[in-house]
C-alpha cells in the first residue's frame, strides 16, 4: 500500500466526473493536502502531446491506433508522474485503466483480454485506492453536451456508443470492491461533490495522512 491515496474518476462524457474532480481538488487545498491532478489520455508533456492526436476530430484514427497511443499517454505518466509521487502527494486521476476496458472493449469491440494484458504490461501491480464511477442519464447527457464551449472527437459519437460504454463500465464495477458509484441524475451537483469528498475523507483519515 502507498502511503498516499490514489483517487480515480471515471464516467462517460458529461456524467459530472471532472467535475467533481474540481471540488476535491478545492477540498485538499482547503485542509492543506499535498496533491497532484492528471488526465488521460493526457498529463505528461508526451502523454499531452498524445491526447491532441488522439482527441482531434481531424485524426481520423482508427480505433487500434487509439489505444495504442492512449496506453503510451499511461505509461508515460506511470512512469514521469505517478511513480514519483506515490508516497509524496495525493494522486487523482481523470480516466484510467478501467475508461480504456469501457471504451475500447465494451464499446468499440476491441478483445478484452488484449486490453487487460497491455493494462497489467504498463501499470503492473499498481492499484487505486479508490475509483469514482458517475453515471448521468441520455437527457442530461444531451442537455450537458449541448453547452459546452468545445467538443472533441470522443464527444460527438452517437448515444448508443456511450449506453455501451456506461453499461461496461457497471460490469467492472461489480467485480471491484473499492468502487462507488454515483448518479449525477439523482443529486445537485454539490450534494454529489460532497459524497465523494466524504468517502475520500475516510481514506485521509484511514492513512493518517
Amino acid at each position: 500500500m502507498f502511503k498516499y491515496p490514489v483517487i480515480i474518476f471515471e464516467g462517460i462524457e458529461a456524467s459530472g466526473k471532472t467535475t467533481n474532480i474540481r471540488y476535491v481538488c478545492k477540498y485538499l487545498k482547503k485542509i492543506n493536502k499535498k496533491f497532484i491532478k492528471i488526465r488521460e489520455p493526457g498529463g505528461s508533456i508526451n502523454s499531452e502531446v498524445l491526447r491532441n492526436m488522439i482527441l482531434n476530430k481531424k485524426s481520423k484514427l482508427n480505433y487500434k491506433t487509439d489505444l495504442l497511443l492512449i496506453l503510451a499517454s499511461r505509461s508515460e505518466n506511470m512512469e514521469k508522474i505517478i511513480k514519483k509521487n506515490l508516497n509524496k502527494k495525493i494522486i487523482l486521476i481523470d480516466r484510467f485503466t478501467d475508461s480504456t476496458l469501457a471504451y475500447q472493449h465494451y464499446g468499440m469491440n476491441i478483445n478484452l483480454n488484449l486490453i487487460r494484458k497491455m493494462n497489467n504490461f504498463i501499470i503492473g501491480n499498481f492499484k487505486p485506492d479508490l475509483t469514482i464511477l458517475s453515471l448521468v442519464n441520455k437527457s442530461n447527457f444531451r442537455k450537458r453536451l449541448k453547452i459546452r464551449n468545445s467538443l472533441n472527437k470522443y464527444d460527438e459519437f452517437k448515444y448508443t456508443f456511450y449506453n455501451k460504454v456506461q453499461k461496461g463500465f457497471l460490469k467492472i464495477a461489480k467485480n471491484k470492491k473499492k468502487y462507488i458509484i454515483i448518479d449525477s441524475n439523482k443529486n445537485t451537483i454539490k450534494e454529489n461533490a460532497e459524497i465523494v469528498i466524504k468517502n475520500i475523507k475516510k481514506i485521509i483519515n484511514k492513512k493518517k495522512i
